[in-house]
């Protein structure tokens, strides 16, 4: 007998921790070359020296919150609302995310993991 799943629903923007040490990722839905994250940042910036470098494209919007994206040339803020297209092996890191409230990402990750 086929087992027929029923779709359910999740806010991504419920229960956030009060505490976060750390970027919080979880992955909401994966499949082959793709896969969507939740990620939340509370005024947490990529250290100085590190850059992502990564093998799949991402798209990235920030749902809540602000942060801004530095790339090799140039630094772009990001609202809420706001979202960027970043093509795998485009280096960037997070220069700076607002330390007030959490910032919400809704990161889309696709493509060849080459």
């Amino acid at each position: 007998m086929n087992h027929i799943q029923r779709p359910t629903s999740i806010n991504v923007l419920a229960n956030l921790p009060s505490n976060l040490p750390n970027e919080l990722f979880t992955t909401l839905l994966e499949a082959d070359q793709f896969r969507i994250e939740r990620i939340v940042s509370h005024g947490h910036a990529s250290p100085e020296d590190f850059w992502y470098d990564q093998d799949q494209n991402e798209w990235v919007l920030v749902l809540k919150g602000a942060a801004k994206l530095q790339f090799e040339d140039n630094i772009m803020t990001l609202n809420a609302g706001e979202f960027v297209n970043i093509p795998a092996h485009t280096k960037h890191r997070v220069a700076w995310i607002t330390v007030d409230e959490p910032t919400i990402w809704l990161a889309i990750y696709y493509g060849d993991a080459k």
